[in-house]
Formats: C-alpha cells, sequence, structure tokens
C-alpha cells in the first residue's frame, strides 16, 4: 500500500503540464520575431501606407482639427508642411524617421534616417492619409523598397528591421491622427 501523503505520478504530471505549457507560450514569441507587413502599391511599384477613415464633421472642421493635430504631432509643423489647402482640403508635408539597430553585442545605435511624404484629404465626414516616397538619406537617391529585395547582392538582414521600425512609426503617427481627428465631446447641459 502507498502512502498518500507523497505525489503519485499522474498528480506530478497534471501540476508540471500546466506550468510548462505557459512557458512555451511566453517564451515562443520570442523565439520568432513576427515581422509586419509593408504596404506595396504594384502600380507605382512602391511602399504606400493609405488609409480612409470616417469621422464625423464638415470638410473645414476635419482641415481644421488636421492643422491641431500637426501642431500637436510635429516641433515645427510650418517647416513640415509643404501645402496647406483648405479649399480642396489638402495638406502634404515631409519629414523624418530615425531608425536604430541593435548589434551583436545588445547595445544598440543609431540607423539611417529615412525620409517620408505624407498627405492627408479631406472631406465631409471623411479623410484620407497617405505615407509614401520613403528615402533612406544619403548621398544619393535610395529608395526603401530595396529593402524588400532579399536576393540583392547586397542584402542586409537588419532591413526587415528597420522596415519593421518604419511601419511602427506609420501605426503610431495614424493611431494619434486618428485619436486627435475626433470631435470635441459636446459639454453636457447643467440640468438641475
Amino acid at each position: 500500500m502507498r502512502d498518500q501523503s507523497t505525489p503519485n505520478q499522474d498528480q506530478m504530471n497534471k501540476l508540471f503540464y500546466p506550468w510548462l505549457l505557459m512557458l512555451l507560450f511566453a517564451v515562443t514569441p520570442g523565439l520568432k520575431a513576427q515581422h509586419k507587413t509593408i504596404p506595396f502599391d504594384a502600380e507605382t511599384r512602391k511602399i504606400k501606407f493609405q488609409q480612409v477613415i470616417e469621422e464625423e464633421g464638415t470638410k473645414e472642421d476635419l482641415f481644421n482639427r488636421v492643422i491641431y493635430w500637426l501642431n500637436d504631432y510635429y516641433k515645427d509643423p510650418v517647416r513640415v508642411t509643404i501645402v496647406r489647402d483648405a479649399p480642396s482640403g489638402k495638406i502634404m508635408g515631409k519629414h523624418t524617421i530615425r531608425l536604430k539597430y541593435t548589434d551583436k553585442d545588445g547595445t544598440e545605435h543609431a540607423g539611417p534616417t529615412v525620409i517620408y511624404e505624407f498627405t492627408i484629404e479631406v472631406r465631409d465626414n471623411k479623410y484620407r492619409y497617405t505615407i509614401t516616397e520613403l528615402l533612406m538619406k544619403t548621398a544619393s537617391r535610395f529608395e526603401i523598397e530595396k529593402w524588400l529585395d532579399k536576393d540583392d547582392p547586397a542584402y542586409d538582414p537588419r532591413w526587415e528591421d528597420y522596415l519593421d521600425q518604419v511601419a511602427e512609426y506609420v501605426d503610431q503617427w495614424s493611431a494619434f491622427l486618428i485619436e486627435k481627428m475626433k470631435p470635441e465631446p459636446k459639454p453636457q447641459e447643467d440640468i438641475w
């Protein structure tokens, strides 16, 4: 007869395997990094981030909200913008993304700078943003679409990470824009 105070193998397995599974699920995502999808326009053969968002407001209201967003997002919004045309509802600008890379020792370094162009177009109850013309800042024109080509003899594994950083920047940029484009809450009437 077995002593009931010591756990048997079945009891140990019931305790051990759930913890093992949780550990595997926690570690697995880090083993294989998921890369972001980079939107590629086959017609222009360029990377093109674009989204249409429906939002309550007239063309004029939405245009003004974009101006407020520009002032909040960029340090020098006047210098960033190339076009601010209220009648057409179009704002165009140019700015940079500073990338970084981590060496084999785990030290983070400043990477290349990418210049991008953005366009925001507004209409009644909707707006569209487009980010395109992504160029690495170098002495000559270097379109970052080259980073998509893994067969390029000059291919550098860091290019995938750079593309992920660009996509993350655009995600953050667009999330801030979408948040700022929401109408101000209407004040509640004080009824008593």
